[in-house]
């Protein structure tokens, strides 16, 4: 997947305070606090920052934790994971393959079939809601 890349400043112009702090600077909302923690609309979940459809509605579920979560992304070619050592944990986090946003981080406790947790950062993503089919 070919990369976009801007400068910090053009990131800063496009997103708002908290979507560059989370996206761009690796920063992590407050749990119970994102628009999409309990969002329960069918749609697409995208990048904030490039629009790349990364989650779909039907691999969501409530995982308790106060954050949107999903067991699996719409392709694994989307997302990247990358080692985190920081605050003295060993995680992965989870970033845009597009525009290397960082997301949340993805962990090994999450329902079947793939038994992952992909604990996201509402401020990360933008939904793009399922369109209903008008029948005659």
């Amino acid at each position: 997947m070919e990369k976009i890349r801007k400068a910090d400043e053009e990131w800063r112009a496009l997103l708002t305070e908290e979507q560059y702090r989370v996206t761009r600077r690796k920063g992590t909302e407050a749990a119970f606090c994102g628009v999409f923690y309990d969002h329960k609309q069918d749609g697409l979940y995208q990048c904030v920052c490039c629009g790349l459809e990364l989650f779909s509605s039907d691999s969501k579920f409530d995982s308790g934790t106060g954050w949107p979560s999903f067991f699996q992304p719409v392709s694994a070619e989307r997302v990247e994971q990358v080692l985190d050592l920081s605050h003295g944990m060993v995680r992965q986090e989870v970033r845009c393959a597009r525009c290397e946003a960082h997301l949340g981080h993805v962990f090994r406790d999450g329902p079947p079939p793939t038994g992952l947790r992909y604990c996201l950062n509402s401020a990360a993503l933008r939904f793009v809601p399922e369109k209903k089919q008008i029948r005659d």
